[in-house]
């Protein structure tokens, strides 16, 4: 009944009875280490607990007509009683005799140290994977981050160019208000440059000795002026104050603004007289200050756009 003491022997070894008659079926009764064996490796089986059912005409301990019977099967002259298929008999040359209860407390030892081993080794096994997938694991993360890096340098480096281009745009524009500027300043001289003061003189030499001006009326020495001063007040309450030419456009008061001032960069903004209130649009930029009535001096505000 080698069947019968193996499921004891496993039994005594604290395994559960559903378990042990599964192993035992299953193995084909070839002993207490492929019973254990067969335990650990199914221990995580959904159904592992479930009660066994042999199949129809073969009964958990009785004979199977298809495996040799332990009388038939050969014996290995000094195999260990631990791994001989749980038979619990000692040979003693031809004859068996049971087992006294030391010696089967030490084969039970002996199993449970067996089992321990295997336990063991199965939990290195385990350890060696968790770590293999572990650092697979890490090693997709890092793949994933530099690529996720290298999406985002990519998106920076088009951000700063897209900037670098709207910078030197501002700049061009800038550029080219300073010399339309610069070229009007150039015609006003060659054409009013020393001319002015001698048309007046002969003016009025003609007209003869001043008479006395009115009581109302703009004065005429309102005509006189080249220059004008002008005060700009800022967006935070600061003034900028400035001389400018009587013929210079509006737009050089601007672009002083844009270059003295502490408007962010790129921030567009308006003038305006406050008294009388007017806006002055983009065709006024063109405008010399004269013509719109800011000589000989005058006070602008900054509105945003």
């Amino acid at each position: 009944m080698a069947e019968q003491t193996t499921l004891d022997s496993l039994l005594e070894m604290g395994f559960d009875r559903n378990r042990v008659e599964k192993a035992v079926a299953h193995t084909g009764n070839q002993g207490i280490e492929r019973a254990m064996d067969w335990l650990m490796e199914h221990e995580g089986d959904p159904d592992i607990d479930e009660p066994y059912v042999p199949p129809v005409g073969n009964v958990l301990g009785g004979s199977d007509p298809q495996l040799p019977s332990p009388a038939a099967q050969p014996t290995t002259q000094g195999a260990d009683p631990a791994t001989d298929g749980g038979d619990q008999m000692i040979h003693d040359g031809d004859t068996k005799r049971p087992m006294i209860e030391e010696e089967k407390r030490e084969q039970i030892k002996r199993l449970e140290e067996l089992m321990r081993v295997k336990q063991e080794e199965r939990r290195e096994r385990e350890r060696a994977e968790e770590v293999d997938r572990e650092k697979q694991r890490r090693r997709q993360g890092q793949e994933l981050l530099q690529v996720k890096q290298k999406l985002q340098e990519d998106e920076m480096k088009k951000m700063v160019d897209l900037r670098r281009r709207e910078k030197d745009g501002d700049r061009m524009a800038k550029q080219r208000v300073r010399d339309k500027i610069a070229r009007d300043r150039e015609e006003r001289a060659l054409k009013f440059g020393g001319g002015s003061s001698s048309t007046a003189l002969t003016s009025l030499s003609a007209e003869g000795p001043p008479s006395s001006p009115p009581s109302q009326g703009p004065p005429p020495a309102k005509k006189d002026y080249n220059e004008c001063r002008i005060q700009v007040r800022m967006l935070d309450g600061s003034a900028l104050t400035s001389v400018f030419k009587a013929q210079e456009p509006l737009a050089a008061v601007r672009v002083y603004i844009q270059m003295n001032g502490d408007a962010p960069e790129g921030q567009d903004f308006t003038l305006l007289s406050p008294y009388p209130r007017r806006v002055y649009t983009e065709l006024d930029m063109e405008k010399p200050l004269q013509e719109l009535g800011l000589v000989p001096s005058a006070v602008l505000v900054i509105a945003k756009k």
